[in-house]
C-alpha cells in the first residue's frame, strides 16, 4: 500500500502514517509524533514503547482535556493496535482493533479497523472469523484499503476451499495496480483449486506474460510460468511446459527451479541436448541449493544420453568432489550449531543493520552454520521461531540498557532535590499569606453577590449609598439622636426639622437613582467576575506548579525500585525464553541440515557409481574406436 510520507518540523505533521484513517493536520502531540516517527522507520517495538507510556500518562491526569494528545485519542488507541499488529502480538493488537470496532468512531476508522482484525485471524487461519470480520465493513471505506480488503477476502474463499466465490473478484482485482499480477496468478490457482484444468492453464498463461516493472510483480509472474510448466510437466506435455519454463527470468528468485524443470522437461521429451543448457547453466550456481545439487549430477546423466561418456564422467567427478566438500560443511555446520556458534551469528547487530543481513550471514567468517540458511529460511516454522528469538534477543538488549538507566534516574532525581529544597521553604512562606489574602476575597467576592442577589428581590436604596452618603446619614443618626423623647424647644424643633429635612433629600436621592446605582453595581461586580476568575487561574496555575516541583523529586524512590525488580525479572524471564526458543532454533536447524546431508550422501553414493559406469563406458567406446 502506498503511503505518504512522515515530516517533522518545528510541529510534526501527521501525513497519514502506517495507521487508521488519513490525516493532514498539524499534530500537536510530539509523543504521538515521535511514536509515529519510529513506525515510519519499522521500529515498532520503540513506537509502541512510547506511545504506551504516552496513553497511560494521559489516562491517569486529573484534567484530560489540557492534555495534548487527548484530540487524538482514538487514533492513538487505534495506532496501538496497529504496532501491535506489525510487532506480531496478534493478540493484544486483535483486542484493540476490536475495542475500536466497537466504539463510537468514524466508518472508515471503523472499516479500517475490521479489515485489521480480519487480516490478523486470516494469518492465525481462523478463515472463518476473518470472514465474518471482513461482513462487519459497510459505509465509507477508505480508499488506500479497498483492494486490500477484496484481495483478503477472496484468499479466505481459497483457504476455505470455495474457488467459485473467489472468481469475480479476482478478475475485477487483474486491473488494480496493487494486486493486479497477484490477482492474475491466484485467479488461476482457483481454477486450478475447483477442477478447471485448462481454465486454469489459460488464466495462468495470461499471467505468466503479465507486463510490469515492478520487482514484487515479476516474481510472482515468474511463479506462474514456473507453476504452469510444472502443471504440463506432471502431466506429460513437455515440450509445451518447456516453453513456459523457458519464460522465468535467470535472475528471479525461482530460477533455478525453472531450470531444473526445464531440463527434465526436454529431457523426459528426448530433447537431451537441450536439457544440457539449462542445467549446465544451474550447475555453476550457488551449490548450496538444492536444485543446482540436483543439476549438478542431471547433466552428466544427459551427457549419457547423448553418449558422450568422457565428459559425463567429469561432471560426476566434479559433482563428486563437490558433494563430498558440501558433507564437510554440513558436518561443520552441525558441530557449530551444537557448540552455539549459530545463535551467535544470528544476533550479530552489525550485520542485521543491513536489509540483506540473511544473504550476508553467508559470507561470515568462521561461521559454516550458516551456509544453508537461505534454505532454511524458506521454512515457514523455521522462519516464525527464528523471528521470535530475534525479537527476546532485540528485548534482551533493551531491557539490560534499561537496567542501566536507572542510576541516571537517580541522579537526576538527586538534582532537582538540591535544586528545589532551599528554595520551596521561601516560596511555602510567602504564598501562605498570599492564600489568606486570596481566601478573604473569595469570601467578600461571594457577599457582594449575594448582597446583589437579594437587591433583586428585595430593593435596600440605602445599600447602595456612596460611602459620603454613607457617613452623612451616620451623622445625622447621631444628631437625631441627641433629642431626647421630651419637650424640645423652638430653636431644637427648628433644628430638628433641618436635619429631617437633610435626610429626606438623601433618601430621595437614593430612592431616585436606585435602579441606575444597582445596573452599575451589577456592571462593576461582572468586571470583578472576572478579575476574580483570572486570580482563580493564576492561584491554580501556581498551585499546580508547585506540586510539579515536589512531584519532580518526591515520591520516585519506590517506583525505580519496583521498576529495577520488574526489569531484572524480565530479563531472567527473557533469557530463560531464549534458553528455549534458541534450542528449539538448533534443533530445526541440524533436523534440516541432517536431512540435507542425507540427501547429499546418497548423491554422492549415485554420483560415484554413475562415474565408474561412465569411465566403461568411455573405455569401451575408445576401445571400440581403436578397433573400427
Amino acid at each position: 500500500m502506498n503511503r505518504a510520507p512522515f515530516t517533522a518540523t518545528g510541529l510534526l505533521v501527521w501525513a497519514s502514517l502506517a495507521t487508521g484513517p488519513c490525516h493532514s493536520e498539524e499534530l500537536k502531540d510530539l509523543y504521538f509524533g515521535e511514536a509515529l516517527y519510529y513506525a515510519h522507520q519499522g521500529l515498532y517495538f520503540e513506537a509502541l514503547e512510547r506511545l504506551d507510556a504516552e496513553v497511560l500518562q494521559h489516562d491517569e491526569v486529573d484534567e484530560p482535556e489540557r492534555d495534548t494528545l487527548y484530540p487524538y485519542m482514538d487514533d492513538a488507541e487505534f495506532s496501538l493496535g496497529d504496532f501491535e499488529l506489525r510487532y506480531r502480538m496478534h493478540q493484544r493488537a486483535g483486542r484493540a482493533i476490536t475495542a475500536v470496532l466497537e466504539g463510537a468512531v468514524d466508518d472508515e476508522v471503523r472499516n479500517d479497523a475490521a479489515y485489521r482484525l480480519a487480516r490478523i485471524q486470516f494469518q492465525k487461519g481462523q478463515m472463518e472469523d476473518a470472514l465474518l470480520a471482513l461482513s462487519r465493513i459497510e459505509g465509507k471505506v477508505p480508499e488506500q484499503i479497498r483492494d486490500d480488503i477484496e484481495f483478503l477476502r477472496a484468499n479466505i474463499y481459497l483457504a476455505l476451499d470455495r474457488p467459485a466465490d473467489a472468481f469475480d473478484t479476482f478478475k475485477r482485482l487483474q486491473d488494480s495496480k496493487s494486486y493486479g499480477a497477484f490477482a492474475a496468478y491466484n485467479l488461476g490457482i482457483a481454477h486450478l483449486q475447483a477442477g478447471e484444468r485448462q481454465l486454469a492453464i489459460e488464466q495462468l498463461d495470461r499471467a505468466g506474460r503479465f507486463e510490469t516493472s515492478d520487482p514484487a510483480d515479476l516474481a510472482i509472474r515468474d511463479k506462474a510460468n514456473l507453476v504452469l510448466g510444472t502443471l504440463l510437466l506432471e502431466g506429460g506435455d513437455y515440450t509445451t511446459s518447456a516453453q513456459f519454463l523457458d519464460r522465468v527470468r535467470l535472475d528471479g528468485p525461482f530460477s533455478n527451479q525453472a531450470l531444473l524443470s526445464a531440463g527434465w522437461a526436454n529431457m523426459s521429451g528426448e530433447h537431451y541436448a537441450r536439457a544440457v543448457v539449462p542445467w549446465s547453466i544451474l550447475a555453476q550456481r550457488e551449490v548450496t541449493d538444492a536444485a543446482t545439487q540436483e543439476a549438478m549430477l542431471a547433466l552428466p546423466y544427459a551427457y549419457g544420453k547423448l553418449d558422450i561418456h568422457g565428459r559425463a564422467a567429469v561432471y560426476y567427478g566434479q559433482a563428486l568432489d563437490a558433494f563430498g566438500t558440501e558433507v564437510e560443511k554440513l558436518n561443520g555446520s552441525i558441530e557449530s550449531i551444537r557448540d552455539g556458534r549459530f545463535l551467535d551469528a544470528l544476533v550479530r547487530e552489525e550485520i542485521r543493520q543491513n536489509k540483506d543481513w540473511v544473504i550476508r550471514l553467508r559470507s561470515l567468517p568462521q561461521t559454516p552454520e550458516t551456509y544453508y540458511l537461505m534454505q532454511l529460511l524458506a521454512s515457514n516454522d523455521f522462519q516464525t521461531v527464528l523471528q521470535n528469538y530475534l525479537d527476546l534477543a532485540d528485548l534482551h538488549r533493551k531491557l539490560v540498557s534499561w537496567q542501566s538507566s536507572f542510576d541516571a534516574f537517580d541522579d537526576m532525581v538527586e538534582i532537582r532535590s538540591e535544586h528545589y529544597t532551599p528554595l520551596l521553604p521561601e516560596i511555602d512562606t510567602e504564598f501562605r499569606e498570599l492564600d489568606s489574602r486570596f481566601r478573604l476575597r473569595i469570601e467578600q467576592h461571594k457577599m457582594l453577590v449575594k448582597r446583589r442577589d437579594d437587591l433583586l428581590t428585595t430593593p435596600r436604596p440605602e445599600f447602595l449609598a456612596t460611602r459620603e452618603e454613607q457617613d452623612l446619614l451616620n451623622q445625622l443618626d447621631a444628631m437625631e439622636s441627641r433629642f431626647g423623647g421630651g419637650e424640645l424647644r423652638t430653636s431644637e424643633k427648628m433644628l430638628l426639622e433641618r436635619i429631617q429635612r437633610l435626610r429626606g433629600l438623601l433618601v430621595w436621592t437614593l430612592n431616585t437613582e436606585y435602579h441606575e446605582r444597582l445596573t452599575e453595581f451589577d456592571r462593576n461586580l461582572r468586571n470583578l467576575d472576572a478579575a476574580m476568575a483570572t486570580a482563580q487561574a493564576e492561584y491554580d496555575e501556581f498551585v499546580r506548579s508547585r506540586q510539579a516541583a515536589t512531584h519532580s523529586y518526591v515520591g520516585y524512590d519506590t517506583p525505580i525500585r519496583q521498576l529495577r525488580t520488574e526489569v531484572q525479572d524480565s530479563i531472567v524471564r527473557v533469557e530463560s525464553l531464549m534458553k528455549r526458543q534458541g534450542h528449539e532454533l538448533e534443533l530445526f536447524a541440524i533436523d534440516e541440515l541432517v536431512a540435507r546431508r542425507s540427501r547429499l550422501e546418497n548423491y554422492r553414493e549415485k554420483a560415484r557409481f554413475a562415474l565408474a559406469d561412465s569411465y566403461d563406458r568411455a573405455t569401451q567406446a575408445q576401445a571400440r574406436s581403436v578397433l573400427q
